[in-house]
């Protein structure tokens, strides 16, 4: 039953109670009736459970007992109750274990309103915004300035209404929202160009072992993904859409996403995508000053405590800081979710971690007592340690840090440029457990003892070098390769690193579901080259910029650097595709008008359509007839919602969703499956 009968039909049955009505009946008391459901109230229980729509709706039978879904009837009475949105009845955004307020309890959660719901995000821009177009007799001057003009059809914009599925309430819209997808316009990209897509590459277990960009929802893209890589990706790094704390509370990508709706967004995306990592697999995500403590809060919430560690860390970002009233902001954060008891060691590079004194600078390393066995020779021939010496006794006394023996061998003692005895950071019984992480240096015609971990060392939780600048290495290494334009991309190096700091194997493969400008593919793409990797990148992302940044950007990447590697891009199929290809094939209005009933049956339209008054009256206005037929074909696409209508793999075989024999075979060879 739809959700407006079933809501009609409740209020039928409540007015038997008059507790519930104002006296003539026209208003329930809302609050009363979630007040009365909590305590189990006999008699408005005993109303709901004697019709049989309602029985199947908001109760269990458990034997010959009928036991009442609490929950799902309140959250079904807030959900419809003003303009579907989940209102004043306890709807704050706090601190809770879901039954007591914090200063009840010291067991702490992030509680939501949208909680318990899916909601699917989708949107073509990054403004999040419905395209539609307006008649204006009259415009102001304000809008004049704006490319506005009187008496004509001028493109306008409006905020998307985001839809919130329950998983209970609305469980078959949420099937059909995560079935897999069927999958359209594939392209192989290479360092030479485009390609035609003949062959998915698979390693010997079965797994997809190619680069891939898919255009679509993430949520979708994520639960498509599920069967051919549950249990597979290393790592999960994502740059999400921020807060930034301006008018409405919202974040870049849409205006109408509160707060509670971004924790919505972002847990929704977190549960899919947790069951796509291996058992000792990551997930880094990047967030600003405005959700920070947020996202940490739902971070541990989403990810049991007991098989994962969180850590916060710091990036100095923009190291020239942004203009504000009392505080210029340098950084951002990243949380690493990390499996837990695990230590992470990566090979080292002089780029990576400059190897550190072996002497000990301290303020009492001038006393031998302070550590009586870490002063001793360390014996270097022909530029390499060969050696060490037994610990020196308190008479004996070097005259300088490198003394050279007969045999051409030179013991090196720690002693600084000012010859007062300092120690080795370690005693002579324990240097040989780390002697292979110990290297020799001259400088300034001296040798030097450094430590560089051969196996890898700890990273630390604040990033602050120059490679890190987001301006620098970000924005301008974007714009050097393409001409499209993108906002905030991260530096190439903070992806590099982060990817360094957990991955260990050269063949691990690497998700990103925020894709943006495709800094994490352009990332593994260079790792690659420079160690002779095979690691892979799975790139999701749903604005329109996948073809004018993303993609361009990862190609260029391959094309500037000579790599032989490629990707593959596709895109979730929509449904509203073939009625996009009709439009544009219609040769007349007379076309279009026709197509239009069509239209407003089979497909899914924007929500701020007026069809009757479309069709009655908008088409046959003078003012829209006499437009061009490209500027009528226009209008008619922007009627269609672009955001929704992705067709299932299961259907994908229909004529009317027009997806063509070979994208139904690749869609089939992706999911290792026949049609």
């Amino acid at each position: 039953m739809e959700q407006a009968k079933l809501k009609q039909l409740i209020l039928k049955v409540l007015k038997k109670d008059e507790r519930l009505w104002n006296e003539d009946k026209t208003e329930l008391n809302q609050t009363l009736l979630l007040d009365l459901v909590e305590n189990i109230d006999e008699k408005v229980i005993d109303l709901l459970l004697q019709e049989k729509d309602l029985r199947e709706k908001f109760f269990v039978k458990i034997k010959d007992i009928y036991v009442f879904k609490t929950n799902d009837f309140r959250f079904f009475m807030e959900e419809n109750k003003v303009d579907n949105s989940y209102t004043d009845y306890k709807n704050r955004i706090g601190l809770t274990d879901g039954k007591k307020f914090l200063k009840d309890t010291n067991d702490v959660v992030l509680d939501f309103p949208y909680k318990d719901c899916v909601l699917e995000g989708g949107q073509s821009n990054e403004e999040g915004e419905d395209v539609y177009f307006e008649y204006d007799e009259t415009v102001t001057k304000a809008q004049e300035k704006q490319g506005l003009k009187a008496g004509t059809y001028n493109q306008k914009t409006a905020k998307r209404k985001e839809i919130f599925f329950n998983s209970v309430l609305a469980h078959d819209e949420i099937d059909r929202l995560f079935d897999h997808k069927a999958l359209t316009n594939w392209k192989r990209f290479t360092k030479d160009g485009e390609q035609e897509v003949k062959e998915i590459e698979r390693d010997e277990d079965g797994t997809i072992k190619e680069n891939l960009i898919i255009k679509g929802n993430n949520l979708l893209a994520l639960h498509s993904l599920k069967k051919q890589f549950a249990g597979k990706v290393k790592l999960i790094y994502i740059d999400p859409p921020y807060n930034t704390g301006g008018t409405g509370d919202t974040f870049t990508y849409n205006n109408y996403f509160k707060l509670s709706t971004w924790l919505t967004f972002m847990k929704n995306r977190f549960e899919c995508a947790k069951e796509l990592l291996k058992e000792d697999g990551s997930i880094v995500v990047a967030i600003d000053k405005y959700m920070q403590e947020y996202l940490g809060i739902l971070v541990k919430e989403t990810f049991d405590q007991n098989k994962f560690e969180v850590n916060c860390i710091v990036v100095q970002h923009n190291p020239t800081g942004t203009q504000g009233n009392n505080f210029s902001y340098t950084h951002e954060f990243a949380y690493f979710i990390t499996p837990a008891n695990t230590t992470y060691l990566t090979s080292v590079s002089n780029e990576d971690a400059a190897p550190a004194s072996f002497r000990d600078w301290g303020k009492e390393t001038s006393k031998r007592e302070s550590a009586k066995t870490c002063f001793y020779p360390i014996y270097v021939k022909e530029d390499k340690i060969i050696g060490f010496g037994d610990v020196c006794s308190k008479s004996f006394h070097p005259e300088s840090a490198n003394i050279i023996r007969n045999d051409g061998v030179i013991e090196v003692y720690p002693i600084d440029s000012h010859g007062v005895e300092r120690k080795w950071r370690f005693g002579r019984d324990t240097v040989e457990s780390i002697s292979n992480e110990l290297i020799c240096k001259k400088i300034k015609g001296e040798y030097v003892i450094q430590r560089a971990k051969k196996d890898g060392y700890r990273w630390k939780t604040v990033w602050t070098d120059e490679k890190y600048n987001a301006n620098i290495y970000g924005t301008k290494e974007v714009n050097q390769m393409i001409d499209g334009r993108f906002s905030y991309p991260k530096s190439l190096y903070t992806v590099k690193d982060c990817i360094k700091a957990i991955i260990h194997e050269k063949s691990d493969i690497i998700l990103d579901y925020h894709a943006g400008s495709g800094t994490t593919a352009h990332a593994v793409l260079e790792l690659n080259k420079e160690d002779s990797g095979n690691r892979k990148f799975i790139m999701i992302e749903q604005m329109d910029y996948i073809n004018t940044v993303t993609c361009p950007r990862v190609q260029k990447v391959m094309e500037k650097e000579n790599i032989d590697d490629s990707f593959i891009y596709f895109e979730l199929a929509k449904w509203n595709e073939t009625a996009k290809e009709k439009i544009q094939e219609a040769k007349s209005l007379e076309e279009l008008e026709t197509f239009f009933d069509e239209m407003y049956e089979r497909y899914f339209l924007n929500y701020n359509l007026k069809i009757k008054e479309f069709k009655e009256k908008v088409l046959q206005e003078e003012n829209f007839r006499s437009l061009s037929l490209d500027e009528q074909k226009k209008i008619f696409v922007a009627m269609l919602d672009n955001n929704q209508m992705y067709v299932n793999k299961t259907e994908m075989a229909d004529r009317k969703f027009g997806i063509d024999k070979k994208d139904q075979n690749l869609t089939s060879k992706f999911y290792n499956s026949e049609k």
